[in-house]
């Protein structure tokens, strides 16, 4: 059976949106948040040539790993803006610390101290985070600067040491802003910061790319029966995501009989709903994360070591292998989504703590004893749904990709499946957390219209 507040968030409706002042304030401040990252896409790095910048970008990046990453920074990647590298640094560093907290008994510790605890370890992503962001700032310095033999372009205007550090520091800048900027979304706006920041990325790039499909087809550079196809494709895993997102296994659970207001017994029965998709759209973020860090390393310097008769082959080949829709890059990228399905599902639901909290309410499942059984049951079921989530989500963010890389059309990469899952996911998350904010503006009007007529009868 539905509960009450389930009955309620289910009627709830946009029409009292105009009066939820709080509510409209955080949807513009998201707005304003999100401007803000568009126009720094477009913001330059110190010494760098723009329009030099974009016909070396057409002739070294375009469709190949470096259009997918330039896609998750919304095109900053093409101008060679600060934001560049957009938040990818963060979200590695992130995983990197969350695993180690996993595995390390110190950080396992510090994690268990509650508030003081998960500041310590946002303190050690940010940490990381710049160390990342150096790391890769310095290897795409060196990369423009020798892409100028292979090309004949050169977009850095001075190009020398002075000029990696230059180019280094404003990365490590643009990107610790990124992940200020997000923490402010997710705090002050609507919505999960980094992931409407990623989002946003990437809707800025489908308009072009569809343009650029449409304008192939009429040339007939592009197949129509290509285009139907993937148009079809694309609209099933819309409606695919969209239901199993929604999905849940709803594990009944009991109370004991408790007398009501008439004397009478009554036992309660409400439900733990567990997601068939506990982990969302984190395995597929943290997966090309990890993925995307040594392919760039390796396509950025891999220009720098071509005079290494050996390392240069090496690179090259590790590159080959590495491409969007090659078999070893969808190998490692299914394990890497199914990986972080469960080690994601293993942070978010803990068996033993929610069994504990059900025996401390005087809550059980049917047909299973409290305490231990209870975690194993529902330890059981969790694994098993999650195997379930597992598959859905390889199956969205593979499809794609190994189609379009069996057709040839490696230019639409960034329309895949993983792009597509950020975006719906995403928009299902945003507009449930809008719906959340205009269920609890309805419960105070209740409560101040209750008060008032407590008042007026007393009166």
């Amino acid at each position: 059976m539905a509960s009450n507040a389930e009955k309620m968030a289910a009627s709830v409706s946009f029409s009292n949106f105009g009066k939820a002042t709080d509510l409209k304030n955080r949807i513009w401040f998201t707005l304003g948040a999100l401007i803000i990252f568009r126009l720094l896409s477009f913001v330059p790095l110190p010494g760098i040539d723009p329009v030099a910048q974009s016909l070396l970008y057409q002739q070294a990046g375009s469709g190949g790993v470096l259009d997918y990453l330039n896609t998750f920074s919304g095109g900053s990647l093409e101008r060679m803006s600060l934001i560049a590298l957009g938040v990818m640094p963060y979200i590695t560093a992130s995983i990197v610390i969350q695993l180690a907290a996993s595995l390390n008994p110190t950080l396992a510790a510090i994690k268990k101290e509650g508030e003081s605890g998960r500041k310590k370890l946002n303190q050690y992503t940010r940490y990381g985070t710049v160390f990342l962001t150096a790391i890769q700032g310095y290897f795409l310095a060196a990369g423009l600067e020798s892409l100028v033999a292979s090309t004949g372009i050169q977009a850095v205007v001075e190009p020398g040491i002075l000029f990696r550090i230059v180019a280094t520091i404003s990365l490590i800048g643009g990107t610790l802003f990124l992940m200020w900027l997000g923490e402010q979304i997710t705090a002050r706006g609507i919505g999960n910061g980094i992931s409407l920041i990623i989002m946003a990325g990437i809707v800025a790039q489908m308009p072009r790319l569809v343009g650029t499909m449409l304008d192939g087809t009429a040339k007939g550079s592009i197949s129509g029966l290509f285009a139907l196809g993937f148009l079809v494709m694309f609209i099933c895993l819309i409606l695919l995501i969209c239901f199993m997102e929604r999905a849940q296994r709803r594990v009944l659970i009991q109370y004991p009989k408790r007398a009501t207001q008439r004397g009478v017994m009554q036992a309660d029965r409400s439900h733990l709903p567990l997601k068939i998709n506990t982990a969302g759209v984190i395995p597929p973020i943290f997966a090309s994360s990890l993925l995307l860090l040594p392919i760039t390393l390796t396509q950025l310097g891999g220009e720098t070591v071509a005079g290494e008769s050996a390392m240069g082959d090496f690179v090259i080949t590790l590159n080959q292998y590495l491409q969007h829709g090659q078999p070893v890059y969808l190998l490692l990228y299914g394990l890497g989504i199914i990986f972080f399905c469960f080690f994601y599902t293993a942070i978010v639901f803990n068996p033993e703590e929610t069994s504990d909290n059900l025996k401390k309410a005087g809550g059980f499942v049917p047909g299973i004893r409290p305490g231990k059984n209870t975690q194993d049951y529902l330890d059981y079921v969790l694994t098993r749904i999650t195997v379930l989530g597992a598959a859905y989500l390889t199956l969205v963010c593979l499809l794609p990709d190994y189609v379009m890389g069996t057709t040839g059309q490696s230019q639409f990469f960034v329309l895949g499946g993983t792009s597509l899952l950020i975006v719906v996911n995403v928009t299902i998350d945003t507009v449930s957390q809008i719906q959340s904010h205009l269920l609890a503006h309805q419960y105070g009007d209740l409560m101040k219209k209750s008060k008032l007529r407590g008042k007026k009868s007393r009166n």
